[in-house]
């Protein structure tokens, strides 16, 4: 007995439906991204903080330069 054949093809839709993505889901996994390679490329200079956080010191630049 033949193996079944599936009857569907797989070229893409002929409707053209488009997926956009807002800026901030990209812009979110990118700094968070971004933030976490900090954090494993530097670990020995981790210390107590006397000052503002470096990551806080981050974000605000991050929104600084997004908001201009």
């Amino acid at each position: 007995m033949p193996a079944p054949t599936h009857t569907r093809s797989h070229r893409p839709a002929a409707d053209g439906v488009e997926i956009r993505l807002p800026w901030w889901a990209v812009a979110l996994p990118a700094v968070a991204f971004a933030a976490l390679l900090l954090m494993i490329l530097s670990p020995g200079q981790a210390h107590a903080a006397t000052t503002d956080p470096a990551l806080g010191q981050l974000i605000e630049r991050t929104f600084q330069l997004l908001f201009r």
